[in-house]
């Protein structure tokens, strides 16, 4: 039976939402159509079943990676994409050191477009882990 409490108000959506770039809509929108995380062998996985991996191509033994499959929920996906590029234009605002962290360090590197898909890719692994462990976030402290 379905409790009638509101799907923003459920623990789960509550618990992703502390996931910097996962606001509560991105997070009542997972919540409500990842199916069990359980069904995923790895975060790898998941990330793939949202379309956030690159499309491999091979030819002659020869491995190249392409663009973005775009095979999942494109709805999520898009939501992860501006959240990753919230998170980005956050750190333009703050003004922070260049190269004093990871996502510094990206931006230094490639265009901001490519890091917002790849800060979406890790934002994916993240969710994963905290759908599997059932715990909250809590930020590495480097």
């Amino acid at each position: 039976m379905r409790s009638k409490r509101p799907m923003w108000k459920s623990e789960t959506s509550q618990r992703l939402a502390t996931i910097p770039g996962v606001g509560m809509l991105s997070a009542t929108i997972i919540a409500a159509t990842t199916p069990d995380v359980d069904n995923f062998d790895c975060a790898r996985d998941y990330a793939a079943w949202l379309g956030l991996t690159p499309k491999p191509h091979s030819t002659g033994g020869k491995q190249k990676v392409g663009r973005i499959s775009k095979m999942g929920n494109r709805y999520i996906r898009r939501l992860q994409y501006l959240g990753a590029m919230a998170q980005i234009m956050l750190r333009s605002r703050l003004k922070r050191e260049p190269g004093s962290d990871w996502l510094s360090g990206m931006l230094m590197r490639k265009k901001r477009k490519v890091v917002a898909i790849v800060l979406a890719h890790r934002m994916a692994r993240t969710i994963f882990a905290v759908l599997r462990d059932g715990s909250r976030y809590e930020p590495q402290t480097a």
